[in-house]
């Protein structure tokens, strides 16, 4: 594998399992110094012995993405261990509750802003300032296909992941004259262990949707998520990159 992302520093958030945890191994791969942050550390910590098990740079941090000063904390530790922060992927987000919106719960509606739109937000609020000390960086922030369509009992996650678009818009256009670039990447339905205690036919279901006949692999968003952060992306910038199979082509 290519190692073009040697003397880089990224941070993934999300990245104990699932895609996150894909990105932050082949961004290892490639050279670069990952701190994989996750709520859960346990999960965190062997993504990061993994990597370096084989030869990779990597350390754990547990972090909640919806609090500020915890965000902050972990741009910190990113920057005291290797020295900058080149890249960054802010992929940690959460299904939420499933009901129609005239009944849909409260406090599932506040979870899932806090982590899936607010916890972006503060990623890149601090990842940017650390950024710019260092003369830019790139960042993805992982939508879905749900930021440019609908979807029934969702209204949460869809409205957060529609937000997410324009927020990572207008992060774009403010800072691209001083070497930052901001993309999202939109998975379909992605097979991770989110997706393992399905039943079979309602899992059957969600294949159907896709008009490739199968759900997507955390690899096949990984490699999309790091062409992005890549200099080979190096004229992409403000943009949103389906990974969906043809989901939303119908």
């Amino acid at each position: 594998m290519e190692r073009d992302f040697e003397g880089k520093s990224a941070i993934v958030t999300g990245g104990g399992s699932g895609i996150g945890a894909a990105i932050a191994s082949e961004l290892a791969a490639r050279g670069a110094s990952v701190l994989v942050a996750d709520m859960d550390l346990g999960h965190a910590e062997e993504v990061a012995k993994t990597i370096r098990d084989t030869g990779g740079t990597a350390e754990a941090y547990q972090v909640d993405v919806t609090s500020a000063e915890a965000v902050e904390a972990m741009v910190a530790q990113a920057v005291s261990l290797y020295g900058k922060l080149s890249l960054a992927v802010n992929n940690a987000g959460i299904g939420g509750a499933q009901a129609p919106v005239g009944a849909y719960p409260l406090d599932s509606w506040k979870q899932v802003i806090d982590v899936n739109l607010n916890g972006v937000f503060y990623g890149m609020r601090y990842q940017i300032e650390a950024m710019l000390k260092t003369g830019g960086g790139a960042i993805v922030n992982m939508s879905s296909i749900l930021g440019s369509v609908g979807f029934p009992n969702a209204c949460a996650y869809v409205a957060a992941k529609h937000a997410l678009l324009g927020l990572t818009k207008t992060a774009a256009l403010d800072h691209a004259a001083q070497g930052i670039r901001v993309n999202a990447v939109g998975p379909a339905f992605i097979d991770t262990p989110l997706l393992s205690g399905l039943e079979d036919d309602l899992k059957n279901a969600l294949v159907s949707m896709h008009p490739v006949g199968r759900l997507g692999t955390a690899e096949e968003v990984s490699a999309l998520t790091c062409f992005l952060l890549s200099d080979a992306a190096s004229f992409v910038n403000g943009s949103y990159h389906l990974a969906d199979g043809g989901y939303t082509a119908r």
